[in-house]
């Protein structure tokens, strides 16, 4: 019979039949008295694949020993990583998105076949962050997220997006060789996460939101006393859900989802949170779809002056007092969910009840009476060139409504080149297709494209619009996640150059104008190019991912 605080890890290691699996444990650290212990595994996404990520074991060791000094056994597991900024840009990018998916399963997989009672779960990069978060929701049992915080600044206040826009400003002939060589080198200083509100710290702020990670977690730099304390006390934190018997379905409901998405619009955040929030809820088993990020956002203003859009990097929201203040904000106008249970194992509005304002003379979050852009810069559109919907990141310093003509391209790499060589150029509507989640397949970021669209000082006069997604450091006017998406056959295949694209913000639509009989006949003509990827992962990702409407999982028609 399974013990109440173990009724998992009791079955692996209780009675005599199980002598074998305690003799497989004794070398690994465990004493007689261990087996009496909740276990509670620590999931760690330590790697040297990239900073984001290379600090991580230190942590995960610090929750280990929360857990064990709290009166559980802690027992760390790896599971992988990869890397955007690495791969940005290459065929390899084309495996981010399915990593997702990887680390959640991996995660699941660990957890449950080793009979963990709870778990802590540490992500510091864009998709390993949401696949903690599914595999959280999946397993439901006792778990905390802890975020491997923020990178510092670089010299001069550069990070990736600095180098990613310079590539760019050497192509327009403003960059020379030796000032693109500097900030390659001075842009990365050491361990975390990118440092604007790109799809990490967006992430990470969402999860908190979610109620997921202890208060703060989401704003502590990599590389402090703060992190470090933040990961030893989730180690602590689940002992405590497991003897309060508090299950991550206790917490994640579609008002916590709520709460998430007015977060990362107040915060200005990545176009990534739409599609990492809706898989989170679809692993959690909410119904959150794509026009409840309308609905929020309807009411929710930006007001957080975050790179890239804005000024300021996330250590220096850390130095004012992180997100918390923010938070505390939101809930005083009505705009939290202050019910809401967290892993702390009380309310939102517990949390909140003592944290003190920002200091009166800071900048970077504006009052709700001033704020960035009343309403939400997460815009979903729909119109006959996205019937199923697509998302625009439109921050208001791009305007609201562009019309322009098309420039298309089969893939990230032609557009790149078009972009570099100055094919492109005022008043273009670029469209990236056949990289949505099955046709890339794996819906790369186009962070390289709006890069060099930016550094060749063409952000404001040209449009990008894709059936991929972007980076959270993309800016400018771009549109993601069109769906159906072309190798579905969807509108975003019939574009042909130069046609006519309008996308208008404020009604929430994006037009091809070209006539409803010419566009069937441009279908009748259409073909499905052959898939990218016939074996492997990637065809099996393609096979089964849903659309990047659904959030482009891979276990909805399981269901």
């Amino acid at each position: 019979m399974a013990d109440e605080d173990r009724p998992y890890s009791s079955i692996v290691v209780d009675g005599v039949e199980q002598a074998p699996s305690r003799a497989m444990l004794y070398p690994v650290g465990f004493t007689e008295e261990d087996f009496k212990k909740p276990q509670i595994g620590i999931a760690s996404t330590w790697s040297m694949v990239t900073p984001c990520n290379m600090h991580i074991d230190e942590l995960a060791k610090e929750a280990g020993k929360g857990a064990d000094a709290a009166g559980a056994k802690a027992v760390e597991f790896n599971t992988i990583t990869v890397s955007d900024g690495i791969s940005m840009g290459t065929p390899g990018m084309r495996y981010s998105l399915a990593s997702r998916e990887v680390i959640a399963d991996s995660i699941e997989t660990v957890v449950c076949a080793q009979g963990f009672d709870g778990f802590v779960a540490l992500g510091g990069c864009d998709k390993n962050m949401p696949a903690c978060g599914m595999a959280i929701a999946r397993i439901n049992r006792p778990a905390v997220f802890v975020y491997g915080g923020t990178i510092l600044p670089g010299a001069e206040r550069r990070d990736i997006v600095s180098v990613f826009e310079a590539v760019g400003g050497h192509a327009a002939g403003k960059v020379s060789d030796i000032e693109l060589k500097e900030v390659e080198s001075t842009a990365i200083p050491g361990p975390g996460s990118c440092g604007g509100m790109y799809t990490a710290n967006t992430m990470a702020s969402a999860l908190e939101a979610l109620g997921l990670s202890l208060p703060n977690s989401s704003a502590q730099n990599a590389v402090s006393d703060a992190k470090r304390q933040d990961s030893y006390n989730a180690g602590a934190a689940v002992y405590n859900l497991i003897k309060r018997g508090i299950r991550p379905s206790d917490i994640l409901s579609k008002e916590a989802f709520e709460n998430a998405i007015t977060v990362a619009i107040a915060l200005e955040g990545s176009t990534n949170a739409v599609l990492h929030l809706l898989a989170i809820a679809h692993s959690g088993g909410i119904d959150l779809e794509l026009d409840d990020f309308t609905r929020v956002g309807e009411r929710v203003p930006v007001l957080a002056d975050m790179r890239p859009a804005g000024n300021y990097s996330m250590s220096e929201l850390i130095d004012i007092g992180g997100i918390q203040p923010l938070m505390k904000t939101l809930l005083a106008q009505g705009l939290l969910h202050g019910d809401c249970l967290t892993v702390t194992g009380q309310t939102m509005a517990e949390n909140l009840a003592t944290v003190p304002d920002y200091p009166a003379d800071q900048k970077i979050i504006r009052p709700l009476s001033d704020p960035i852009k009343k309403d939400s810069h997460l815009v979903i559109l729909r119109g006959n060139l996205a019937p199923d919907g697509a998302v625009a990141k439109i921050t208001g310093h791009e305007g609201l409504e562009f019309t322009g003509t098309a420039r298309c391209y089969h893939g990230e790499e032609a557009a790149m080149a078009a972009i570099m060589d100055g094919t492109v150029d005022k008043g273009d509507v670029v469209v990236v297709r056949y990289e949505g989640p099955r046709g890339g397949p794996g819906m790369r970021e186009m962070l390289s494209p709006t890069s060099a669209i930016n550094g060749r000082d063409l952000s404001a006069d040209v449009a990008l619009i894709t059936d991929g997604r972007f980076s959270g450091g993309s800016h400018g006017f771009v549109i993601g996640h069109i769906t159906p998406e072309a190798f579905d056959g969807g509108p975003i295949a019939l574009i042909e150059d130069g046609d006519s694209i309008t996308v208008n913000a404020e009604t929430r639509e994006i037009t091809l104008n070209v006539d409803g009989s010419e566009l069937e006949r441009r279908r009748a003509g259409w073909q499905r190019p052959e898939p990218y990827a016939t074996k492997g992962l990637l065809a099996k990702y393609a096979k089964l991912v849903t659309t990047a409407s659904e959030g482009a999982v891979t276990d909805k028609y399981l269901d």
